[in-house]
């Protein structure tokens, strides 16, 4: 047995010596060629990063310089004349932390109530067992193509009671259906059929085999879900405007749009006073610009804790087989 053991282990290192000494004879025949297609492949990639990075970054730092210095084309990589001026008369509005309040708690509710709503329905409509299901995937597939409209949605919600309530962002926005044939591909292509009959063989259920097998083997595609369904919420603004009249329950997005015009009408009035219009054309300028940050900030810090679930869960049943 020692023999055996010790003769294996030789074996074994032999041979990952050779993989390395054949890793290092190729890396040494790498062509000219190679290298030209490997560098020009590392300065596209840094263009691009470079061109989708800097357009926010200038946004930044735009909101955090003088405004005469942004007019002039002077600004481009750090800011000029730093002020905080935009930010204090955004932050000072109490209606922005009402906003914020009002927009986390309509995201994650809603996200909480897509996703309780989404999977199992997906999960329902990927058993080949569900007599019903393309009967069922057609009408929800339906809605996508035909909807009601503003005003009847508008005479629905108020029958429903839902105008100016806070389930007018999430019950009727529960199911997307894009999310739905999402997640129904998922399961049909990325969970093997043979976990289903082992846990039959169990005496597991459908609704035990789902919560105990098949979500804790989804966590790619409900990440990707959840964060289309978050982003969907966060940016909301359409719903607000419409079918909301009380101020304390405006999301994020209509409150900023509100303090917006309402500098720039304050801005013009002020101009017809005789008061400085170069100051206050500027201090519009940095509330513009510390408008997009502030509405942006919280999506740009959570993506990239999902990014690793994204670049898996967008690939999940691309390729079969």
């Amino acid at each position: 047995m020692t023999r055996s053991y010790t003769h294996d282990d030789s074996a074994a290192a032999a041979a990952q010596g050779r993989v390395v000494a054949e890793n290092r004879h190729r890396h040494q025949k790498r062509s000219v060629g190679d290298w030209v297609v490997d560098a020009t492949l590392v300065v596209i990639m840094v263009v691009v990063v470079i061109a989708v990075l800097y357009p926010l970054w200038f946004v930044v730092v735009a909101s955090l310089s003088d405004q005469t210095y942004v007019a002039a084309g002077k600004v481009t990589v750090f800011p000029i004349d730093f002020t905080w001026a935009g930010y204090r008369r955004i932050f000072g509005n109490s209606r922005v932390w009402s906003g914020y309040r009002n927009t986390v708690i309509y995201s994650v509710v809603g996200t909480a109530l897509n996703l309780v709503v989404t999977m199992p329905a997906a999960f329902a409509l990927s058993r080949r067992e569900f007599p019903m299901r393309r009967i069922v995937m057609f009408l929800f597939t339906f809605t996508m193509y035909f909807a009601g409209g503003l005003i009847p949605n508008y005479i629905l919600y108020k029958q429903l009671d839902l105008l100016n309530n806070m389930w007018v962002f999430v019950l009727p926005g529960a199911v997307s259906v894009w999310n739905l044939i999402i997640a129904r591909s998922f399961f049909e292509t990325s969970i093997p059929e043979d976990l289903h009959d082992a846990a039959q063989l169990d005496g597991l259920g459908d609704f035990s085999y789902f919560l105990r097998v098949v979500v804790p083997l989804s966590s790619a595609i409900i990440a990707v879900i959840g964060l289309y369904y978050f982003v969907g919420h966060w940016n909301d603004y359409f719903t607000g405007l419409v079918f909301i009249r009380d101020d304390a329950k405006q999301p994020l997005q209509n409150i900023l749009q509100s303090i917006l015009l309402g500098s720039q009408t304050q801005t013009t009035g002020q101009i017809t006073s005789g008061v400085d219009a170069q100051q206050l054309q500027q201090l519009a300028d940095q509330i513009k610009y510390g408008v997009i940050i502030i509405s942006t900030l919280p999506l740009l810090v959570i993506y990239p804790f999902l990014q690793k679930y994204f670049n898996k869960g967008v690939m999940i049943g691309a390729v079969k087989g």
